[in-house]
């Protein structure tokens, strides 16, 4: 008796790590352990090795989806660690790009950097708070958020290379204000989509 739930516990385990290590979750933690080098080659003032950092983590993303789709390697792990992957890059990028002292000569306003970080903590929240009432929930990104987040990459990636080469392109200022809307609207489309989910939740209650 004691073998067969060893067999079993040593099955289960053996499972758990090989859904661990499935290419894309490596991908995606490749993604986070690549987001401290980055930050650290912005403190080191080395432009262009930023930017090349950044370039290979945020290919990670793209390639950790297509290697899912490709290869049938959905997982519960790879659900949480992709956006997890995400938002850590961004938020590090977004931070470390609104301080004058490390983003020269483009430096990202703080307005911006403010509206996208919140969208991003009142979205996770939101989250939060939902699964904690009713457990495990799925939430699908709303086609705002997505542009949002391609505006999002768009403009650190613009700005790491214009700081790279050492110009100040005017085309910078509309593109903050055409993410800081997107972002904006994606924020009031997740709000709605979270107040419609907690009054079918309560009707379902009741």
């Amino acid at each position: 008796m004691n073998e067969t739930v060893k067999g079993t516990e040593g099955t289960a385990g053996g499972a758990r790590r090989s859904e661990a290590l499935t290419l894309p979750n490596l991908l995606s933690l490749s993604r986070i352990l690549l987001t401290p080098v980055f930050v650290w080659m912005m403190v080191q003032k080395r432009p262009w090795a930023a930017f090349i950092v950044f370039l290979v983590a945020g290919a990670t993303d793209a390639l950790d989806g297509f290697a899912a789709r490709m290869l049938h390697l959905r997982s519960t792990l790879g659900l949480w660690l992709d956006p997890v992957g995400d938002k850590v890059l961004l938020t590090s990028a977004f931070v470390v790009l609104t301080l004058p002292a490390l983003s020269q000569p483009n430096t990202l306003p703080l307005w911006l950097t403010g509206i996208c970080i919140g969208r991003d903590v009142a979205i996770a929240l939101t989250a939060l708070i939902l699964i904690a009432l009713w457990g495990k929930q799925t939430f699908k990104p709303v086609l705002a958020g997505k542009a949002s987040t391609v505006c999002q990459v768009l403009v650190l990636y613009f700005v790491l290379y214009s700081n790279a080469v050492g110009r100040s392109p005017q085309a910078l200022a509309w593109l903050y204000v055409l993410t800081a809307l997107l972002t904006c609207i994606s924020w009031i489309q997740y709000g709605f989509r979270g107040i419609a989910l907690l009054r079918s939740r309560r009707k379902g209650a009741n």
